[in-house]
C-alpha cells in the first residue's frame, strides 16, 4: 500500500469524522471514499494525460477551452486580450512541473507562458489576474523563474488602474462588453483577481496594491452576500456614490438563485485573502461560507450547476465548482486553528477529490481533460456538461497542494 493511504487509512481511523449530515459524521460510503483516494495514482492519471495530450496542441496562439459534450479533443481558442481562461493550460504545466520535477514539463510550461506576455498592459476587464497568475505567477513561484518578476508588477498595474475608490472595488467588466450594466460592475469572480495584487504589493510593488485588494474583498464582503452567507454573481454600483443599484446573477438559473461556482469563487477567495492579510474577519465570514456550500451539497459533493435550479435530479452537474473548493478547503483547512474544523475541511476536500476522480467524472480513458462535466454557462446556452481547462486548473492545483500537506495533522 502507498505511504500517503497509509497515512491517510491511520489518520482517519484515529480520529472522530464528520460530514453534513445531521449527526455532524461521514456516513460509510463517504468513509469508504475518503480512504480510497490515491494521490500518487491521479497524479500518475494526471500526467499521462498531459504525456498523451501535450503534443496535440501545437499552436501557441491558442490554448485549449474546452471539450465539447460526446467529444473527446480540446477546442482551441485564440490567445486574446479578451479571452478569461488563457493562463489556466500553462498553469497546469507549471503544476506538473512542481508535482514531478520533470524538466520537460517546466520547459513546455516556459513556452506556453511566454506566448503572451503583451497581457501585462490589459486593462480592458478584471480578467488579467486570471490570465497572468496561473501563468508567469506559477512560473515565478514553482519555476523560480524570476525574470517573471517584472511582468507580473505590471499587470498588477494594470488590474489596480481598474479600482474605483468611490465604490470601494475593482470594476470588473466593461460597459461595452456587457450593456445590461450601466455603471460600475462587480462580479465574484473577480476575487480571485486579488491574489496577483497581493504578490505584487510583496514583491516589489506598490503597497497601495495591498490596500486595494484589502478593500475590494470588504466591500465584497458587504454587498455580495446574502444574510445565508451565498452570493451574488453581479452587483452593479453607482459609479459616483458607490450605492448598491442591482444584484444579478448572470449565469445561474435566476438573479436570486445561489450559482454554484459563484459560491466556490467565493469560498477560495476569501480563505486566500485571509492568508494574505491574516485579519480574523476575513477568516470568520470563510468559515459561513464554507460551511454553507457543504451543506447545499448533494451526496457526491459535485453540486449540481445552481443550487436552486429545479428537478435537479435532471440538470448538470458543475466538476468546475468541485474543484476550486476542493483547493480552497485544503488551504482552509491549514488556515483555521479549531481542530475539529481542520478536519472538517480537509475531509470534506478528500471527498470532493475521491469523487472528481471517480469514473463517473474522471476524463482519464474517455477524452483529453482530467475532468468531465463542468457547465460554464447553461443560462446563456453554452458550456453544458463539457470540460473546461479551468475545471482541470484547480484539480491539479488540489493535488498540489495535497501533497504538499501530506495528509491531516
Amino acid at each position: 500500500m502507498k505511504p500517503f493511504l497509509i497515512s491517510l487509512l491511520i489518520c482517519l481511523a484515529s480520529c472522530q469524522s464528520w460530514t453534513k449530515n445531521k449527526n455532524n459524521e461521514l456516513d460509510s460510503k463517504a468513509l469508504a471514499s475518503i480512504a480510497s483516494f490515491d494521490l500518487d495514482e491521479e497524479i500518475k492519471n494526471c500526467e499521462a494525460q498531459l504525456n498523451r495530450v501535450v503534443p496535440k496542441l501545437k499552436d501557441l496562439t491558442k490554448h485549449p477551452r474546452l471539450i465539447e459534450t460526446n467529444e473527446t479533443e480540446w477546442k482551441e481558442i485564440s490567445n486574446g486580450r479578451l479571452v478569461w481562461t488563457s493562463g489556466f493550460y500553462p498553469g497546469i504545466l507549471w503544476y506538473m512541473y512542481d508535482l514531478t520535477k520533470d524538466p520537460k514539463w517546466k520547459n513546455e510550461a516556459i513556452k506556453r507562458t511566454e506566448v503572451f506576455e503583451d497581457f501585462k498592459t490589459i486593462n480592458e476587464h478584471h480578467d488579467i489576474g486570471f490570465m497572468m497568475f496561473p501563468a508567469y505567477g506559477n512560473g515565478f513561484i514553482l519555476g523560480n523563474k524570476k525574470e517573471y518578476k517584472d511582468i507580473l508588477l505590471t499587470s498588477a498595474k494594470s488590474l489596480a488602474s481598474r479600482y474605483d475608490p468611490n465604490v470601494g472595488t475593482i470594476r470588473s467588466w466593461s460597459n461595452k462588453m456587457h450593456p445590461r450594466w450601466q455603471q460600475h460592475i462587480t462580479i465574484i469572480d473577480n476575487m480571485l483577481n486579488l491574489e496577483l495584487l497581493f504578490w505584487a504589493s510583496k514583491n516589489g510593488g506598490d503597497q497601495r496594491y495591498y490596500d486595494i485588494a484589502v478593500k475590494h474583498a470588504e466591500t465584497t464582503m458587504a454587498n455580495h452576500f446574502r444574510p445565508d452567507y451565498t452570493s451574488w454573481h453581479v452587483i452593479e454600483y453607482d459609479t459616483l456614490s458607490g450605492d448598491v443599484l442591482n444584484r444579478h446573477t448572470k449565469q445561474g438559473y435566476a438573479d436570486d438563485s445561489r450559482w454554484s461556482r459563484g459560491q466556490a469563487w467565493g469560498v477560495y477567495g476569501y480563505s486566500m485573502v485571509y492568508r494574505e492579510t491574516g485579519d480574523k474577519k476575513f477568516l470568520d465570514f470563510v468559515v459561513k461560507l464554507a460551511d454553507r456550500y457543504l451543506e447545499l451539497l448533494p451526496e457526491d459533493y459535485v453540486p449540481y450547476w445552481d443550487f436552486d435550479v429545479p428537478n435537479k435530479e435532471m440538470e448538470e452537474r458543475d466538476a468546475s465548482a468541485a474543484a476550486i473548493v476542493a483547493s480552497g478547503l485544503l488551504e482552509l483547512s491549514t488556515l483555521v486553528q479549531d481542530k475539529n474544523k481542520q478536519k472538517q475541511y480537509y475531509d470534506a476536500a478528500i471527498r470532493m477529490l475521491e469523487s472528481l476522480s471517480s469514473d463517473k467524472y474522471s476524463g482519464v480513458g474517455k477524452a483529453d481533460s482530467f475532468l468531465l462535466h463542468s457547465t460554464g454557462a447553461k443560462s446563456l446556452g453554452h458550456e453544458i456538461d463539457v470540460a473546461l481547462i479551468y475545471a482541470d486548473y484547480y484539480y491539479i492545483e488540489a493535488l498540489d497542494r495535497l501533497k504538499k500537506m501530506g495528509t491531516y495533522n
